[in-house]
């Protein structure tokens, strides 16, 4: 049977995985899913009081801090500046492993048109256009990201209700939607560099992301 987004998932395996990076460390509880509605390889990463299999975590106290990530293997991987995804992944880390919560890391590349379209939408942004422009211009929606299958993992996780971890409204509302409880969006840094700040801007002004850049641009 093909799942929908209401279907539940179950976890497949789970494993303790040992991170360092830039003299931070920690060690993280690893999740994989079967019967996710969108069939992809996602991860849910277990930080802090939560790096510890599942059935371990105590159910009552404080909602857990989340972080919805959608892949990005230039800024994840390579450090590219064009966006403010690597910052942010591992401003997420540090975070959610201070206070407690998972991580998500979900394969949604180039707000989820892919890899080598999301540097087809480079090159048009190189001529002017701006991220959001340069999707529709590929044929895309502006985000086509869809949080369906985050739903599920949270649920799967034992996760109703949660404090998140972002600037982006659109993540918010889909979790809401799915029947989760945004107790409270906590808002990230403003990673800015002279390479992003077009980037960041588009996000704030068209994508509706709660930012500052203009008040960031005058400590560049």
């Amino acid at each position: 049977m093909i799942p929908t987004a209401g279907s539940p998932a179950s976890i497949r395996a789970e494993l303790t995985v040992p991170l360092r990076a830039d003299g931070w460390a920690t060690v993280a509880r690893v999740f994989t899913f079967d019967g996710l509605v969108d069939g992809r390889e996602h991860l849910a990463i277990g930080l802090g009081s939560y790096a510890a299999a599942v059935h371990g975590v105590p159910p009552d106290g404080d909602a857990p801090l989340v972080r919805l990530h959608s892949e990005c293997l230039t800024g994840d991987v390579l450090g590219s500046e064009r966006c403010d995804c690597g910052p942010q992944l591992r401003e997420a880390m540090v975070r959610i492993t201070e206070v407690g919560g998972y991580l998500l890391y979900l394969r949604q590349e180039g707000r989820g048109i892919g890899l080598y379209e999301k540097l087809d939408a480079y090159t048009l942004q190189d001529s002017g256009l701006d991220t959001y422009q340069a999707n529709l211009a590929l044929g895309h929606g502006a985000d086509e990201r869809d949080y369906s299958a985050a739903a599920q993992m949270l649920r799967t996780l034992g996760v109703g209700r949660l404090r998140l971890l972002t600037n982006n409204p659109d993540k918010a509302a889909q979790l809401t939607a799915a029947g989760l409880d945004v107790a409270e969006r906590v808002a990230t840094d403003v990673h800015l560099s002279a390479a992003n700040a077009a980037y960041l801007t588009a996000k704030e002004r068209a994508g509706g992301h709660a930012l500052d850049v203009t008040t960031a641009l005058r400590y560049l």
